[in-house]
């Protein structure tokens, strides 16, 4: 499931959480150390397709918080669809939900598969040290609500998402662009959101078959919403959202009212 990541000290966790990650960005390193420099902060490194911990398991709370490093996504699956209720990408954090604290005492659902898609390398910060945080800085108290905040918008966005297919893939594009950059993890200098997305991701949480996901993506791009792909990109996986307003017209159609669907090759 985890084997430990390429090993850093502790005043290269530090730093990296605080330039990288939403809870811990900028606050200030010595401070933070003294929290984190008990033997029981781990790294780890999350393989792809491989089980993580099953959130909202009756009796089996979680006893850390995983906060992403590099690599990703990790995704949320529900049962019996299979359907991907939740994408996390570095600079964020897991493991809430499953927390018996805070809003994790309340938070109830159905168990829930969390695993990596793609490879990860995670910060697991105990229990106890995420509660002391939370009392002593206020700024990571209010941070750390607003992950739940997110998760539940999230959400949200794919109860929106229709079986009209530009809706769907729209739905789940506009719940990243949100998340991401309420998160302060996006958008790039250019305005540009750039999203490592698997075309099998994409499918499993618009409830779509690969073939018309493909198709959506084609013309999305051909109508500017998309970039298309490059040799230059950083994975082949890779979706860049040039236009985040324009995806709301499509995210609030209905059948009949996109012009471009259903999509006719040229």
């Amino acid at each position: 499931m985890a084997t430990p990541a390429r090993h850093l000290t502790e005043s290269d966790t530090v730093k990296a959480l605080t330039q990288n990650n939403y809870l811990f960005r900028d606050l200030d390193e010595a401070w933070l150390t003294s929290y984190l420099s008990r033997e029981d902060v781990q790294q780890a490194k999350l393989y792809a397709s491989r089980p993580i911990y099953t959130a909202f398991q009756k009796g089996e709370p979680l006893d850390v918080l995983y906060a992403i490093v590099t690599g990703g996504p990790v995704v949320v699956r529900s049962t019996p669809l299979d359907r991907v209720i939740g994408v996390s990408y570095p600079g964020s954090c897991f493991g809430m939900q499953s927390l018996p604290f805070s809003y994790g005492l309340i938070g109830k659902a159905f168990p829930s598969l969390v695993e990596a898609y793609k490879t990860t390398d995670v910060v697991k910060i105990p229990l106890e040290t995420v509660q002391a945080l939370y009392e002593d800085s206020e700024v990571f108290r209010l941070r750390y609500d607003l992950l739940f905040e997110l998760q539940q918008k999230f959400q949200y966005h794919l109860l929106n998402c229709s079986t009209y297919p530009p809706q769907a893939v729209a739905a789940l594009l506009r719940a990243l662009v949100y998340q991401e950059r309420e998160l302060g993890n996006q958008p790039e200098s250019n305005g540009i959101y750039v999203f490592d997305l698997p075309m099998d991701v994409i499918a499993r949480a618009s409830q779509l078959n690969h073939r018309t996901v493909e198709q959506v993506l084609k013309g999305m791009r051909q109508v500017k919403l998309l970039a298309s792909p490059k040799s230059s990109d950083p994975s082949s996986d890779t979706v860049k959202v040039i236009d985040a307003e324009g995806l709301k017209e499509t995210y609030s159609a209905t059948r009949d009212k996109v012009h471009w669907w259903p999509l006719r090759d040229k």
